[in-house]
């Protein structure tokens, strides 16, 4: 588990733009129950998280549509609520970062690690807000 002090910058990067940070099973379950579109954001230490992830995450929220809910677990944190986030990410494979979006409880769009690392925060918001005009 990483220090609180370390993590709430990185938390904040995500707070600060309208995710809730959820930190159980139950957290989880509920955001996921809600109508609606829902964005779930694996959030991370690493360096792809910083550069990439977060960035991104914030520059897709400026398009015409986006989602209904928008929530973020926190891995090496959150445990509980990112092995409850994960397991209704199946078939796709545990990672972080990570963002999924859901529509119902349905998972509809998934951006993997290796989605994210590597790649520009502007070329990351065009994926996300491509499946927000598809979807929301």
């Amino acid at each position: 588990m990483y220090p609180a002090e370390l993590v709430k910058p990185m938390r904040e990067d995500l707070t600060k733009v309208g995710f809730t940070e959820l930190h159980t099973a139950n957290d989880v379950e509920e955001a996921l129950k809600k109508e609606g579109t829902t964005l779930v954001i694996v959030n991370s230490v690493c360096g792809c998280a910083a550069a990439n992830a977060r960035p991104g995450a914030a520059m897709s929220l400026q398009n015409d549509k986006k989602p209904t809910n928008l929530v973020t677990v926190f891995a090496g944190v959150d445990r509980e609520a990112v092995d409850a986030a994960r397991a209704s990410m199946v078939p796709f494979p545990p990672s972080s970062p990570s963002m999924a979006l859901f529509k119902d409880g349905e998972l509809v769009h998934m951006l993997e690690r290796h989605h994210i690392e590597g790649r520009p925060a502007q070329m990351i918001a065009e994926n996300l807000k491509d499946a927000y005009n598809e979807y929301c």
